[in-house]
C-alpha cells in the first residue's frame, strides 16, 4: 500500500468520483488546489454535479447546450428524489461555481444558473409554553422574600408584554406609564414603540416598586428591576434566574426568548390581530411574526387530531 492510500490520509483532488467528466474533474480541482476548500466539500460538490452529469447524459446535451430551464427541471428531480431543501440549495451552489467556472475557461458565453433562486428553507418553529405552564412559571417565586417579589413582577411584565431581554434588564423608570396602563419600549436601532401593560402585571410592577426597589436600589439609577446589590441587572443575570424557576415550576429549557414566543402565540390563539402583535413585537417585517400563525396552525391541527372522532 502507498502512502497516498494509507488509512486516514486526504486524497488525491481527483480520486473517487466516479464516471470521469473532464469539465467537471477540472473545475472540481481547481476548489481544492486553488480555493483550498475542503476534501469534504470537494465531495460534496462532485456528488451534486455527478448527479447533474448523469442528467444531462441521459437528455443527450452538451454542456453547451444546457440553459435555465434545464437546470430548473434538475433541481425539481432532485426535491421529488427527497432532497432536502438545503441539499438542493448547496447544488445550486455548486451548479452556478462550476457554470461560472466554464464562463472563465472560454467554454459558455453565459451562465444559465445565474438567475434561478434556491429553495426556501424550513423555519424551524420557535418553542413556546402553554398557557398552563405559564401559570406554573408565574407561581414558582417565593412572595415572601424581597427578591421574589422583584422576580414575580419581571415575569408578569415580560409575559404580558413580549418584551426583549435586553428591553427589560434595560427598562427605565421613565419608560413606564403605569396610571395609563403602558410602557414605552426601545427596541433594535432603537427604535421606540408603545406596549400596553395588563392589569396583573402593572399590580405587580407597582407592588415592587412601591415596596422592593427602595430597599434594594444603591446609587442614582433609573433602571427598574435591579439585582441583590442594587445594581442593574444583566441580561445573562436574568436569564439564571429565570431558568431556576422554571427548573422549580417544571419547564425545561426555559429562556427569555420562550417567554416572548409564548406572548406573541398565545395572543394570535385568542384572536389578536397579527398587525397587533407585529408592533407590540416591534417586528420591522411583518413576516417575521408570521411564524406565529405556524405554530397557532400547528396547535389547531394537534388538538384536532386528539379530540375529533373521525381524525384517524
Amino acid at each position: 500500500m502507498t502512502a497516498g492510500a494509507a488509512a486516514g490520509s486526504t486524497p488525491a483532488p481527483g480520486a473517487g468520483r466516479g464516471p470521469a467528466d473532464r469539465r467537471v474533474e477540472r473545475y472540481l480541482d481547481s476548489l481544492a488546489l486553488e480555493r483550498g476548500l475542503s476534501p469534504r466539500t470537494v465531495a460534496s460538490y462532485a456528488g451534486d454535479l455527478a448527479k447533474l452529469t448523469a442528467h444531462r447524459r441521459a437528455e443527450k446535451r452538451s454542456w453547451t447546450e444546457v440553459d435555465a430551464a434545464f437546470l430548473s427541471a434538475h433541481l425539481r428531480v432532485l426535491r421529488r428524489r427527497g432532497l432536502s431543501p438545503r441539499s438542493v440549495r448547496r447544488a445550486l451552489v455548486a451548479i452556478r461555481g462550476f457554470f461560472s467556472h466554464l464562463v472563465e475557461c472560454g467554454e459558455r458565453e453565459d451562465n444559465p444558473a445565474v438567475n434561478l433562486l434556491p429553495p426556501k428553507l424550513w423555519r424551524k418553529l420557535p418553542r413556546t409554553l402553554t398557557e398552563e405552564q405559564v401559570e406554573r412559571l408565574l407561581e414558582a417565586p417565593d412572595l415572601s422574600t424581597p427578591l421574589g417579589r422583584r422576580d414575580k413582577a419581571m415575569i408578569e411584565l415580560l409575559y404580558a408584554t413580549g418584551l426583549r431581554v435586553s428591553e427589560l434588564v434595560g427598562l427605565t423608570l421613565p419608560q413606564l406609564r403605569l396610571d395609563a396602563g403602558f410602557l414605552v419600549a426601545f427596541g433594535k436601532g432603537s427604535k421606540e414603540r408603545v406596549v400596553p401593560i395588563g392589569e396583573q402585571a402593572e399590580q405587580w410592577v407597582a407592588d415592587y416598586l412601591a415596596a422592593v426597589r427602595p430597599a434594594l436600589v444603591r446609587g442614582r439609577h433609573d433602571l427598574v428591576f435591579v439585582n441583590r446589590l442594587g445594581g442593574g441587572l444583566t441580561r445573562q443575570g436574568f436569564w439564571k434566574i429565570l431558568r431556576a424557576h422554571g427548573v422549580k415550576a417544571g419547564v425545561d429549557r426555559l429562556s427569555p426568548h420562550v417567554l416572548r414566543h409564548s406572548f406573541a402565540t398565545h395572543l394570535l390563539e385568542h384572536g389578536a390581530d397579527l398587525r397587533a402583535v407585529q408592533t407590540m413585537l416591534g417586528h420591522a417585517d411583518i413576516s417575521t411574526t408570521q411564524i406565529y400563525t405556524h405554530i397557532h396552525a400547528q396547535r389547531l391541527r394537534s388538538l384536532y387530531d386528539q379530540y375529533h372522532p373521525r381524525s384517524t
